[in-house]
């Protein structure tokens, strides 16, 4: 089927050819046979859901996994010098570190027996290599003798230790707490002390805030709270089913909140647009049996056409190669899933059992879908089309603005000191700052294996241990580095260095391409082979490996949901339109990030005491939840003006029917969407907070800038042909039916 139709006499099929095999569709179609099935079996139904959510929550209670942060990467500099360390150093190697802070009024020194106690006990626990004193190390005590750490060094990296590991960190130092000193933990052994983010209230007020915009857009009782409901149930299952999963896989900290964040979002949209069509079908005259099976046989392809996109984006981070990412991308997608198919069971079941009467409760006159009459939208979408390019251009400029701060972003890791001061791992970090530092936050490590031609003579490690020393301690903003250390094997030594700024610090990176790409390669020759290791190589490496990966998700994601496009709508046009205004929405959103977070502009109207960098796999985040998330609006909106064009009108009419119908619906979907989105930015994470905060402004620019003026203007732009698929396309596309 080529559709490129120049009349309406030469659309593909016949209005009567349309209308006859609607019909057989709503009585025979699958879709319909689900709708028709969770009415008529709607008590059934209901009690499956309410069954499956206390199953799976007690099973979740019982067995679920925990949430660990670990951006460790295989095959990197990194992990290969580790690996040298630990074949060398007799499986006791160092690699990761850890500081433990002790502040005392009077001095550290006069806790020297305690101290020494303390790392006794903490060279007993598991997987622990080594401590070192501040009495051993006497830099590791500041200039006014008041503070000092300890360095316990571990085999492996802390972060996938479990949280009770930290309880057992924290007796060890019991001779020193009993003393009277303070004692704060750095990461990675404090990370795992940090509570849950407390994203309990934010969602509660998301929730909370999305029932009195519903109640406000639709004026009935039932009408606003039955997506709320089916969506809440819905996201619990899936919140609940990851920390199932959780047991095999692991999940990053921000995992669950994700999964309840996008969950929520989507699936009170597509429960929204559910329950308003089967609303407009009830005034139209129908029963609600058949209200119900039309809605889910029609609205309810377009809810499955939107949750693939949204799913194949969130999946498609692991295009990225980076589990930890990907990890994140498959928790969001199980929310989406099991908010999929809550509206397309659970809602039509809830929608059965209130029958004629989900309007009972109302506050004023309810509002349904519109068929396109003179409307306030109709008339709108009628102004866009008069001047098209005037409103084009509009839209260009003010979503151009927004997208300026997108050009000075700055992306990297997140360090302890943005955590909430309460915490003890940014305790631990703004005290050694203070005392000793931004830098002693940032320690690497240097690894040095050696041929057989030097370790065999003690004159040549000598030697090449001070070369390696001196070409180290010359290169700028290095503060401290250590005397070099033999391993086991006596064929590897190590050392460490101290840089001058933080591990966000944009220097330190620098540093560290320093050390890796000229320092260390030119310095050791033939002699060995040098790698940099530790906490904040591995970050610095995650960084960039991230910043590597992003255009390759960008073009995978794109690619994927042109193809989805494409195979629903039979349109080339379409696809490119969606794509390009959607990178456009997108770019809007990161510039209102970086203004917000980096150039700190309000920033503490979030919580935010300082100015931070954009968090390394936020971008990439975002594009693929974002992206996603505006084809749900783009299938409902589109498919509506496919709809009306197929029923006969002309290309305009089709485009002004179609934002009638669907514009009052979107815009309330997506007032609820930004509540939701916005709400989270009251967590205790930084990440949920950028994430919250980019994901409401894409919907808020989405839904009304792209989707209610810079679509309809291109699509009366572009008129009929909108709508041009080439032969040769269309015979090897395979179809996806929308509506």
């Amino acid at each position: 089927m080529s559709v490129l139709p120049n009349s309406k006499e030469t659309i593909p099929m016949g209005v009567e050819e349309i209308e006859a095999l609607e019909t057989k569709q709503d009585t025979t179609g699958l879709m319909w046979r689900i709708g028709h099935f969770m009415v008529v079996h709607r008590k059934s139904a209901i009690t499956i859901w309410i069954i499956a959510l206390i199953a799976i929550a007690t099973l979740s209670t019982k067995f679920g996994g925990s949430y660990v942060n670990n951006l460790s990467l295989p095959n990197n500099e990194a992990a290969t010098g580790q690996a040298i360390l630990a074949a060398n150093d007799a499986g006791k190697a160092a690699g990761f570190s850890s500081q433990i802070v002790v502040v005392d009024k009077a001095s550290v020194a006069s806790l020297s027996n305690q101290i020494n106690e303390a790392a006794v006990n903490l060279s007993k626990l598991q997987n622990v290599t080594g401590v070192i004193t501040p009495v051993q190390n006497p830099k590791a005590i500041d200039s006014n003798g008041q503070s000092g750490y300890l360095t316990v060094q571990f085999s492996v990296n802390p972060v996938t230790f479990a949280p009770s590991y930290f309880n057992m960190v924290e007796t060890a130092m019991n001779p020193v707490t009993k003393a009277g000193a303070k004692v704060y933990y750095a990461d990675p052994i404090g990370q795992l002390s940090n509570p849950k983010a407390s994203d309990l209230r934010s969602e509660l007020i998301g929730l909370l805030v999305a029932i009195a915009v519903a109640l406000f857009a639709f004026r009935s009782l039932f009408a606003a709270i039955i997506p709320i409901l089916t969506a809440l149930v819905s996201v619990l299952v899936g919140y609940f089913a990851i920390s199932l999963i959780g047991r095999g896989i692991t999940f990053g900290t921000s995992a669950p909140t994700l999964t309840v964040m996008i969950g929520l979002g989507v699936g009170i949209d597509y429960a929204l647009f559910l329950t308003t069509r089967h609303r407009q079908h009830l005034r139209e005259g129908s029963n609600s049996i058949d209200s119900i099976a039309k809605t889910v046989a029609t609205s309810g392809r377009s809810v499955i056409v939107a949750a693939i996109t949204v799913a194949l984006a969130l999946l498609g981070l692991y295009v990225s190669g980076i589990t930890f990412i990907g990890n994140l991308g498959l928790a969001a997608s199980i929310g989406v899933a099991t908010s999929a198919i809550g509206a397309l069971t659970l809602v039509p079941a809830i929608l059965g059992t209130f029958a004629e009467k989900i309007d009972r409760v109302s506050l004023g006159e309810a509002i349904a879908e519109s068929h396109g009459g003179d409307d306030f939208w109709h008339r709108f979408a009628r102004k866009v089309q008069s001047r098209p390019i005037v409103f084009l251009l509009i839209g260009v400029v003010l979503g151009s603005v927004l997208v300026i701060p997108l050009f000075s972003i700055q992306i990297n890791h997140l360090d302890a000191s943005t955590n909430p001061s309460t915490y003890t791992d940014a305790k631990a970090f703004n005290a050694i700052s203070t005392g000793f530092g931004a830098g002693a936050n940032a320690q690497l490590t240097v690894v040095v294996e050696m041929n057989s031609t030097i370790y065999s003579s003690e004159n040549s490690v000598q030697s090449l241990e001070k070369s390696v020393t001196g070409a180290i301690s010359s290169l700028p903003n290095v503060v401290a580095v250590s005397q070099p250390a033999l391993t086991s094997s006596a064929k590897a030594f190590t050392l460490n260095v101290i840089p001058k700024f933080g591990p966000s610090d944009p220097t330190t990176k620098t540093l560290f391409d320093s050390l890796t790409t000229s320092t260390l390669p030119k310095t050791i020759v033939s002699s060995g082979s040098g790698y940099v290791i530790g906490a904040t190589a591995s970050a610095i490496i995650f960084v960039e490996t991230v910043v590597s990966k992003l255009p390759l998700i960008i073009a995978f994601v794109i690619a994927t949901a042109f193809i989805v496009l494409l195979a629903a709508f039979r349109s080339i046009w379409i696809p490119i339109k969606a794509a390009v205004l959607n990178l456009f929405s997108i770019g809007a959103a990161y510039g209102v990030v970086v203004a917000v977070f980096q150039w700190g502009w309000g920033s503490s109207l979030l919580g935010m005491s300082q100015k931070v960098p954009i968090e390394s796999y936020v971008p990439m985040m975002m594009f693929a939840i974002t992206f996603g998330l505006s084809m749900d609006y783009e299938v409902f909106l589109i498919s509506r003006v496919k709809e009306a064009y197929l029923s006969g009108m002309d290309a305009d009419d089709a485009v002004a029917s179609g934002l009638s119908a669907t514009a009052r619906v979107i815009s309330s979907a997506a007032a609820i969407m930004i509540s939701v989105f916005f709400a989270f930015i009251g967590s205790t994470a930084p990440v949920i907070k950028m994430l919250g905060l980019g994901l409401g402004v894409s919907v808020l620019i989405d839904a009304t800038i792209i989707r209610l003026t810079l679509v309809p203007a291109v699509m009366t732009l572009l008129g009929k042909r909108a709508w041009y698929m080439p032969r040769w396309l269309d015979r090897i596309v395979p179809t996806i039916s929308v509506e």
